[in-house]
């Protein structure tokens, strides 16, 4: 592994504090906390480029001549919002609510919702509701649309001041419409405002078989997962005979976390790769695990991901699929295959930069395509689930994304070649069987008559 600052290293078992973890991939990417300097961002060889000439051209005209007067902070903060805009859908301007909202993915807890949101050309639209919160429990999905709140419609308001007013003190309620593509009509849902503190890792045994959830990749996920795994082989009595590893609507976090993770369940080979037009930004990241080993000594392993599986989440993925250590189960992921780096220009601003773009062990790029499945298996229990996957909004649905280096065509990646005739069952059926999580219950079902050690499991 070439090194990086803030980098957790399982084999050592030495675990970063949030202060030292400074390598973050979000949803939005991969965040390196790095100083601006002012000889960096202006250094033009002594001379002013053409292109900023016609800014500054814009910029006095607008002063001189718009019909009201204008403020400068506003014209600054619109010029680098709009150059950052045209370059991808994760490069981007913080400043004051969106860098509070980024450092509160990170490891804080407030009183809210509990929902991750993203603005989808003027509207309001659910990445992910949070494990556990109060949106979650009253049924809110991902790729579901906020519309109204209160009755008051907010297609086309700023994002900050959307997410501001589902913002509350905790006891409080707040009235959603909501429109899920599928659904004929919108619905509204009555949400009770909670503290939200953030939860990345949840576990349970069922039978003698483990089911680990990760969230998202905040700090010592990696730590928690072992813990977990150590929990449930014990409450086994040292008898597990499968692990399923849920990174269903996991819209990322930490590289060093997504690196820790994989090396639980590797014991050598590259876990993932980085290459940016800068030299620094090449990486590549190898597992270690000299002391642990393979934390779940051989356990056949299924990893369930879906469209909402992005970023983070995806290395995961790619790394345990390209060293054959597990089998992807599910639908395939987001496609989200850039790094971002986090640049302060001071104490509340910064600029979020795509800097490189990561790769798989075999050198395959998740950017626009995404994970793959080994097994494509729908989430049957959705009622809407038809409707719901022609919607779905990856990646290569965004404005301005990178381009895959290999042609992709999303018809190719979601052919189901050996479709299970259980795939036709209804959410009626489902439900009649006790099945209130179809994907969940078919992993389960396959590592049960796979049998511990089934080189099936590992393609």
């Amino acid at each position: 592994m070439k090194p990086k600052p803030g980098s957790s290293k399982l084999a050592a078992k030495s675990w970063p504090s949030a202060a030292q973890c400074l390598r973050a991939a979000l949803l939005l990417g991969t965040v390196a906390l790095l100083p601006a300097t002012t000889a960096g961002l202006a250094a033009m060889d002594g001379r002013v480029a053409p292109a900023f000439g016609r800014l500054f051209t814009v910029y006095n005209l607008v002063k001189a001549n718009y019909v009201e007067p204008t403020d400068d902070d506003k014209l600054v903060t619109g010029a680098i919002n709009g150059m950052l805009a045209s370059l991808d859908p994760h490069s981007s301007y913080l400043e004051g609510a969106s860098l509070e909202r980024l450092s509160t993915m990170i490891d804080g807890s407030y009183a809210g919702l509990g929902l991750s949101v993203e603005e989808d050309d003027g509207g309001v639209k659910v990445v992910s509701p949070m494990h556990g919160s109060p949106a979650e429990k009253v049924g809110i999905k991902s790729g579901d649309f906020i519309t109204h709140l209160d009755g008051k419609l907010i297609y086309g308001e700023d994002l900050d001041a959307a997410v501001a007013k589902m913002r509350g003190p905790a006891g409080t309620a707040i009235r959603l419409t909501i429109y899920r593509p599928g659904r004929e009509a919108p619905f509204d849902v009555t949400v009770t405002r909670n503290v939200i503190s953030l939860e990345p890792v949840t576990s349970k045994r069922e039978g003698t078989l483990g089911i680990i959830t990760v969230n998202e990749f905040s700090h010592d996920v990696g730590k928690q997962v072992f813990e977990a795994l150590r929990a449930l082989q014990q409450q086994a009595g040292g008898h597990l005979t499968g692990l399923v590893l849920d990174l269903r609507e996991n819209p990322g976090g930490e590289l060093d976390e997504a690196v820790a993770l994989s090396d639980l369940f590797l014991t050598q080979g590259v876990i993932v790769s980085q290459r940016g037009r800068v030299a620094n930004e090449n990486a590549t990241y190898h597992a270690e695990s000299v002391f642990v080993g393979d934390a779940a000594r051989g356990l056949p392993i299924v990893v369930l991901i879906d469209a909402g599986t992005a970023s983070a989440s995806e290395i995961v993925a790619g790394a345990l699929q390209d060293q054959h250590r597990a089998l992807i189960m599910g639908t395939r992921s987001f496609g989200k295959g850039s790094v971002q780096t986090m640049i302060r220009l001071d104490g509340g601003h910064a600029v979020k930069l795509t800097t490189a773009r990561y790769y798989t062990p075999s050198g395959r790029s998740v950017q626009e395509g995404g994970i793959t499945p080994d097994i494509r298996v729908p989430q049957l229990t959705d009622p809407d689930v038809k409707r719901r996957e022609e919607l779905t909004l990856r990646e290569s649905d965004l404005k301005h994304h990178l381009v895959n280096e290999a042609a992709l065509s999303d018809k190719t990646l979601e052919e189901d070649r050996h479709p299970d005739p259980r795939f036709q069952l209804t959410p009626e059926q489902l439900k009649a069987r006790g099945i209130s999580d179809f994907q969940l219950w078919y992993a389960e079902q396959t590592l049960q008559h796979a049998g511990a050690g089934s080189l099936a499991l590992r393609r």
